[in-house]
């Protein structure tokens, strides 16, 4: 008897699952490097923003998307594992909770789903708790540590007889300073090349936003910055490449990872303080669909118009700079919780006139 088949036929090996798992082993060493610096306490900041973002995602993902086992595709484990990597482990519970469930509801849910949303869930997170929580993300007190690690440094290379290069090399494996997620260089450097031997994320953005805001630095190396080696690889490696929100081409995302770069460069520049890299990512975030409209691969057998697109390459990047200095203007005067409120009532909006029309398209 031969055999029926139905068509057509779609098969894929990169199903959301397994690509959130990839991730997930990426991120697994630097689980390790917080709960080997503060143990109990990585552990109640974990629980807490996992326990808002499955409670929310189970709630909101089951009542407006009619997706009750959306918790199982892993990907509000990462949103919260990411959201927790940029924030201090004396964060209080609540307020990682109330974080963890910003994340999935307002940088995921209501923008339709996984695969949908048109910013970071993660960082949307972050920024939601530094706007409703503005005294206790701003604290000195929660990034105040020392006195709650169990470690303090490591001493793996002290056989090497140079003692500048074993403490370089020390602190490239291990810095317990600053967010959870910015411990260990070597070991986002290693997530990040995992990512890219497994085909999750391009080499581009990354590799791109490091020359760019190395640049910078380079440029303006006397002016003593402030900023975070480890923050800037979590944010270029696990952040900026967000498949959802950030381009699709080769040059788009390079261009892209040169933005956020500089963006970052001039957020350090001007005070934005922790926010940096945020802001940085946010802002790009909003310009991924321009950026793959201007940096659309060129038809087979047509030329390019090298005027046209210099001229809409420098445009794109003038209203890159312009919003980026309107953000730090408002950040400077104290107006960045009124920009919240505005995306509040935009996504919820749009979410009942838009959004919950389309929920059984495909992605």
């Amino acid at each position: 008897m031969q055999n029926k088949r139905f068509s057509p036929f779609v098969s894929s090996k990169n199903s959301i699952g397994k690509v959130m798992l990839d991730v997930i082993i990426a991120l697994l060493p630097l689980c390790a490097f917080a709960f080997y610096t503060y143990r109990i306490w990585f552990l109640i900041v974990l629980g807490s923003a996992l326990g808002g973002a499955i409670l929310t995602e189970i709630l909101f993902s089951g009542i407006l998307l009619k997706k009750w086992r959306g918790i199982l595709d892993g990907s509000a484990i990462i949103t919260v594992l990411l959201l927790v990597f940029t924030i201090s482990p004396l964060t209080p519970w609540y307020v990682a909770a109330f974080g963890g469930s910003c994340a999935v509801l307002f940088g995921k849910i209501l923008w339709g789903g996984v695969g949908k949303n048109k910013f970071n869930p993660a960082l949307v997170g972050r920024e939601f708790m530094t706007v409703f929580f503005p005294l206790v993300m701003s604290s000195g007190d929660i990034w105040s540590t020392k006195r709650i690690r169990y470690v303090y440094e490591v001493e793996w290379f002290d056989f090497i007889p140079n003692a500048h290069w074993a403490e370089f090399l020390n602190e490239l494996f291990f810095v317990p300073t600053g967010a959870l997620g910015e411990y260990s260089a070597v070991f986002l450097l290693l997530g990040g090349i995992y990512l890219i031997f497994r085909r999750r994320i391009s080499w581009h953005i990354p590799a791109f936003l490091l020359v760019s805001f190395l640049s910078f630095l380079w440029i303006f190396e006397d002016q003593n910055l402030n900023y975070s080696l480890g923050g800037i690889l979590l944010g270029g490696i696990f952040m900026a490449t967000d498949m959802p929100s950030s381009p699709s081409s080769p040059t788009g995302k390079s261009y892209y990872g040169l933005m956020i770069g500089l963006v970052a460069g001039l957020c350090i520049q001007f005070g934005a303080g922790f926010e940096y890299m945020s802001y940085s990512i946010l802002i790009l975030n909003g310009f991924s669909t321009k950026i793959n409209q201007v940096f659309m691969p060129r038809t087979w057998g047509t030329k390019t118009d090298w005027p046209k697109k210099i001229e809409e390459v420098f445009l794109l990047t003038l209203s890159v700079l312009t919003v980026t200095f309107a953000v730090l203007s408002l950040h400077y005067y104290g107006y960045i919780p009124y920009l919240i409120y505005i995306y509040i009532i935009y996504i919820i909006f749009k979410f009942n006139f838009s959004f919950s029309k389309k929920l059984h398209q495909p992605i």
